[in-house]
């Protein structure tokens, strides 16, 4: 048996012990929760009926009609509570019956009386609908001799919701906790049976994406501590390697402008000037498409490489961010409606800031954008801006698609897409948000984003201050 085959066995045979150990627990505390739930309850209904019949009838005699009905509601409110109380007199009949509750859950007229020794006890009465309610009762005697029998009952239901949702949390937390255990005793195993396995592992991981990344030192002071600490010295020269040619990118994209223009233009001309077969124009026309694409890619580098640098020189002028707010997304609208999604804002009138209106501008409708791709049709977008403890806030929120969990660290690099094949799709090549991110820090601003996958995803940017009224608009 080898070294990977044992620990497969061995995680086997340690995730059905968790599984079975969290089984039983699981049992164990359903149990013990609905035995608890019934006990609480069960207190709570003597406490209420020995409150009843020890405070209130032994005051009842003398008092006004209506006195009983006057001091219980006031006490209990069971129509709002949704708590059934009866008061029974031996000889006389009713002297008070709750009303029914607002939710309409049972009829306190239909609810039978206790027979024998259920007269003082606990009783689980089933109702017409499928319902349940737990009611108890008990006999007193008055001063003046007067017997009477209290019962308080409240709905089963209330039981039943919360152990509902105990069943449902044991369901959704327990392949992930077992999920969990798994990957960390494996992982273990792996520690503590083959080290060396998990240098060779980790070092195939390591790609020029993610040189940041070293291998584990293992301090065992022999060969081994020596082979693992050379490997991460060769990782980091080959990263200091990566990021020359990550500065070489900018120089790259500047020179490869000039060609792809003229390709542009070359074969642009050949469309309009010359006769083509409809294969050979649907050839060029493609290749066109292609190279425009292309520009833009290099375009997009440039301009990432350039502010990343400080080489990009922001023209820093007073400019009203209300109204450009307002106008970009009223343009943006246009991509919006052919989506049939609302395009809603609310901006504060009269903000202003000192920035470079074109990349501030770009920021916004890259935001949009990206909403308008991520909303399934009929969707709503919403863009706001506002003051908030001395910033300005901008922010763009839609109820799109989403964005995993996993993803959301990564949202700002360039050419990460979360959804690769959807992002090609649409034409994109994952570089618009890191042009937002790259503008945002050369403005001095903070940009973040929060996510839940299918309820939508909002990004949020903070820029230092200046002043406000408030203007709301929603178009579809």
């Amino acid at each position: 048996m080898n070294v990977r085959s044992l620990r497969f066995r061995m995680t086997a045979w340690y995730a059905g012990l968790l599984l079975c150990a969290l089984l039983m627990f699981g049992v164990s505390v359903y149990l013990g929760l609905e035995r608890y739930l019934n006990w609480t309850f069960q207190s709570m209904l003597v406490s209420e009926c020995r409150t009843i019949g020890t405070e209130l009838l032994a005051q009842l005699p003398g008092k006004r009609a209506g006195w009983l009905m006057t001091e219980v509601n006031e006490a209990y409110a069971p129509e709002v509570n949704g708590r059934f109380i009866r008061v029974y007199r031996d000889g006389t009949g009713i002297v008070y019956l709750s009303g029914a509750p607002k939710d309409g859950a049972f009829e306190p007229s239909e609810i039978p009386f206790p027979q024998g020794n259920q007269r003082d006890g606990v009783r689980r009465i089933h109702l017409k609908d499928g319902r349940q309610l737990l009611t108890q009762a008990m006999t007193f005697t008055t001063p003046d001799g007067s017997h009477f029998l209290v019962e308080s009952g409240t709905p089963y239901q209330q039981i039943q919701i919360v152990l509902h949702g105990l069943l449902l949390t044991l369901a959704i937390y327990t392949p992930f906790i077992v999920s969990l255990a798994i990957a960390g005793g494996y992982w273990l195993m792996r520690r503590s049976l083959q080290p060396v396995d998990e240098i060779t592992e980790r070092a195939e991981g390591i790609t020029s994406s993610n040189l940041s990344e070293r291998l584990p030192t293992i301090r065992t002071g022999d060969e081994l501590e020596r082979l693992s600490t050379a490997l991460n010295r060769m990782i980091g020269r080959l990263d200091d390697a990566f990021q020359h040619i990550n500065r070489f990118s900018a120089d790259a994209s500047h020179e490869l402008r000039t060609p792809l223009t003229i390709l542009q233009l070359e074969l642009e001309g050949i469309v309009h000037n010359y006769p083509l077969s409809e294969s050979l124009e649907n050839q060029i026309g493609s290749a066109l498409e292609e190279t425009h694409r292309m520009s833009r890619i290099v375009e997009s580098l440039l301009t990432i490489s350039r502010l990343d640098a400080g080489e990009v020189k922001l023209d820093r002028l007073p400019l009203d961010f209300s109204e450009l707010i307002t106008r970009t997304a009223g343009e943006m609208n246009v991509l919006a409606q052919e989506k049939s999604i609302a395009l809603c804002t609310s901006v504060e009138a009269g903000i202003s800031l000192d920035g470079d209106r074109t990349h501030l501008q770009q920021v916004i409708v890259n935001l949009i954008d990206n909403a308008i791709k991520y909303t399934q049709v009929g969707g709503t977008i919403h863009v706001s801006l506002y003051l908030e403890d001395g910033k300005i806030i901008v922010e763009v929120s839609d109820n799109g698609a989403g964005i995993p969990a996993q993803a959301l660290p990564h949202v700002f690099e360039r050419f990460y897409r979360a959804d690769k094949a959807r992002s090609r799709a649409s034409g994109g090549a994952g570089l618009g948000l890191s042009i937002v991110k790259a503008i945002c820090t050369a403005h001095s601003a903070g940009i973040y984003v929060t996510s839940e996958e299918g309820l939508g995803s909002r990004f949020r940017v903070e820029f230092p201050t200046i002043s406000a009224s408030h203007t709301a608009n929603c178009a579809s």
